[in-house]
């Protein structure tokens, strides 16, 4: 059995938990950018359907072009 002549320091180890930590911090952040580049996106969506709405109804409430004029001369 071969025996170990230096003690573990754990110099690795707390090497490889400051590396986690920066990984760990750099997902957060890319998940951070996503969120908000979603959220933006769905604003300006919903900003773009309201106005899409807005032109549909004063499309909807003009007058139609193939209605009929009906004209009464007796009406003073």
């Amino acid at each position: 059995m071969k025996l170990l002549t230096k003690p573990f320091t754990g110099v690795a180890k707390r090497n490889e938990t400051g590396s986690i930590t920066v990984v760990f911090i750099a997902l957060l952040a890319t998940m951070l950018i996503l969120v908000t580049t979603e959220s933006r996106a769905l604003f300006n969506l919903h900003r773009e359907v309201k106005f899409l709405e807005q032109q549909q109804i004063k499309r909807l409430n003009t007058a139609h072009t193939n209605t009929v004029a009906t004209f009464n001369p007796q009406a003073k």
